[in-house]
This record gives C-alpha cells, sequence and structure tokens, in this order.
C-alpha cells in the first residue's frame, strides 16, 4: 500500500471536486481530466492505481489541486469540504453492500452504452447521473453543491456534476482500499505533497 498509490487515489477525489466547481460556478470544465475521472467510475478491474486514471498525465489536475488544497494557507473550504463529504459517503455506501452490488451492476450496463456512445455522451451521463440519485443521494448527508443558478438549473450539468461525484466516491474506495485514512490530512500532509509533486514531475 504505497504513498504514490494514495496519493493518485486522493488526487482523483481531488479532480472530481475541482471539476464539479467548475462546472457549478462557471458552467465549464477540462475535457480531458473531466473523461479521466468519468473513465475511472469503469476501470473496476484495472492492474494498478495508474491505470484507473489512464496513466499520471490524466490526474495531473487533482495533483495539481491536492498540494494546492494541502499546501495553502487560504484553501478553497468548497473543493475541501466535498473532498471530505466523498470520503464520510463511502464510509456509509460500504456498509450497504446490497446498494454497493447495485451501482456494480449499473455501472457494468454504463460500460456497455460507453463502448456505443462516448464517455461524455449526455445520455451516459444521465444514466450515471440516475446511479447517483437512486443509491448515494438516499443517505441523510449530501455534499452541497454551491454555484450559479443559470448553470445549476441546466440539466446536463447536473448530470455533469453527479457522475463526478460517483467518480469522487469510487475515488474514495480507492483511497481507503490502499490505506487511506483522514488523519493522514494532518500528520502525512507534507509526505502526501512532496510525492503529489514528484508524481507530477515524472508524469
Amino acid at each position: 500500500m504505497s504513498v504514490e498509490n494514495r496519493t493518485l487515489a486522493l488526487a482523483g477525489m481531488f479532480q472530481a471536486a475541482e471539476l464539479v466547481q467548475k462546472i457549478s460556478k462557471k458552467g465549464l470544465f477540462d475535457q480531458n481530466p473531466f473523461e479521466a475521472s468519468i473513465n475511472s467510475l469503469i476501470k473496476l478491474d484495472a492492474n494498478s492505481v495508474v491505470d484507473v486514471y489512464d496513466g499520471i498525465g490524466q490526474i495531473s489536475t487533482g495533483l495539481r489541486v491536492l498540494v494546492e488544497q494541502l499546501g495553502a494557507e487560504r484553501k478553497n473550504m468548497e473543493v475541501m469540504q466535498n473532498v471530505l463529504g466523498m470520503i464520510f459517503l463511502e464510509r456509509k455506501l460500504i456498509k450497504e453492500p446490497s446498494m454497493l452490488e447495485h451501482i456494480q451492476t449499473e455501472i457494468a450496463t454504463v460500460k456497455i452504452k460507453i463502448e456505443e456512445l462516448s464517455i461524455n455522451h449526455p445520455e451516459v451521463l444521465q444514466h450515471l447521473a440516475e446511479i447517483y440519485t437512486q443509491t448515494i443521494s438516499k443517505f441523510d448527508y449530501r455534499i452541497k453543491i454551491n454555484g450559479d443558478k443559470i448553470f445549476l438549473d441546466n440539466q446536463n450539468n447536473v448530470d455533469k456534476i453527479r457522475a463526478l461525484l460517483l467518480a469522487g466516491i469510487r475515488s474514495a474506495v480507492l483511497w481507503q482500499q490502499k490505506g487511506g485514512r483522514k488523519w493522514q490530512f494532518v500528520l502525512s500532509r507534507r509526505k502526501t505533497i512532496s510525492t503529489a509533486r514528484n508524481l507530477l514531475k515524472n508524469r
């Protein structure tokens, strides 16, 4: 359970959280990291953590945001809260095996749909959003999204946001599997930042 694997999975959460904020506040997003985050949902049998995100280059946005968030005096609290929310929801999800099984079954269906259409096709994103609504949204805790009403009233943006939150929780599952714990945000912060910088340098 290397620190590199934990850092990559943590970057997966930060990347999803960053993209959620961009969509909710600006209606914009960077295509490559968006596709990498969504694609991570169907990489359930990947050989390595790097493969989950299709290479370090595709998770570089998350690594950069991770360094900014854990190393900055002034943090983007919304991004940080969303990452912590993903971790909290992952802990709830893991205690609901039937819900987890339902998600995995639906993801398998989405995988087939992606092969027929594309990773960012509206029908694919709508299906992923529905999975989130039918499962994660049932918990009493919800991640609060603050943004511009004009963007949040757009259903396609809402679908993208929910799909990204699902991807973030998938990264949270991976982070826990690789030994990730919340106390590491404080006690292992410098090591995590250093690892992320090295990964960015060598991508």
